[in-house]
């Protein structure tokens, strides 16, 4: 269902106007073409204009990103995607880098909220666990980012062409290893998990059996080598107990 009263990117029909910019109220059916974007309208109302543009060039740009890479996506690709001009987008960002870290963070952010939405209907550690080899199994059922894991795809061209991704990517494993760590911790403490458990290490393998599996699956285009990848972590948490 879409938003009434939503608003909508416009770029200026004049050559002249290079460096117009502004959001104006259209058509709700004009929000279908841009994705996730439609879903903020709301928000997106109660912020000033220069937010509303930075919220949607992000929105728009970050699919790209994520399937193209920071070295395959151009200036003329965000544009393009955008309707914008440049000088609407160095308005906003200072240049290509920080377009793409702010990608990042919003594909990670709405990867993250799908397991978090999932691990609220469980109760117990083992539960939420669980969570990531359903999730990851049955990944054409979930909003996942437009290319897939953002954290996989981003980590296989930062590590030499971009120290700052690479940063935020490091940042993103270290954040889900802590996260995973805390889950089996409290499994442990609960009676869940064997008390010879090694959290760390469970969390490690978790990880490792996921971005593994996604990458095996999508270098070779086999979906169904995802799905039992993904199984096997519901066997290694079973193995906890």
């Amino acid at each position: 269902m879409l938003l009434a009263g939503s608003i909508i990117v416009s770029r200026a029909e004049s050559p002249a106007s290079s460096n117009f910019c502004s959001f104006q109220p259209v058509n709700n059916i004009y929000l279908k073409k841009y994705t996730d974007w439609y879903n903020f309208a709301a928000t997106l109302q109660i912020m000033t204009k220069s937010e509303q543009t930075k919220a949607f060039i992000i929105e728009t740009t970050a699919p790209l990103f994520n399937k193209k890479g920071y070295a395959g996506t151009s200036m003329s690709d965000i544009t393009n995607a955008t309707q914008l001009t440049k000088g609407c987008i160095y308005g906003i960002f200072a240049n290509k880098d920080a377009v793409a870290l702010a990608a990042f963070d919003h594909n990670l952010n709405k990867l993250n909220s799908i397991f978090q939405r999932e691990m609220e209907k469980c109760k117990t550690a083992k539960e939420k666990l669980m969570v990531y080899g359903k999730v990851y199994a049955n990944f054409p059922d979930y909003p996942f980012p437009s290319g897939g894991c953002p954290i996989l795809n981003t980590a296989t061209e930062s590590d030499d062409t971009h120290p700052e991704l690479r940063k935020r990517v490091r940042a993103a494993l270290n954040a889900w290893k802590k996260n995973l760590t805390i889950l089996v911790e409290e499994g442990i403490q609960a009676g869940e998990f064997s008390k010879r458990t090694r959290p760390e290490q469970v969390a490690l393998t978790i990880i490792a059996i996921i971005e593994g599996g996604m990458m095996i699956s999508g270098i070779l285009n086999k979906p169904d080598y995802r799905t039992s990848i993904m199984h096997s972590i519901t066997a290694f948490i079973n193995n906890l107990e």
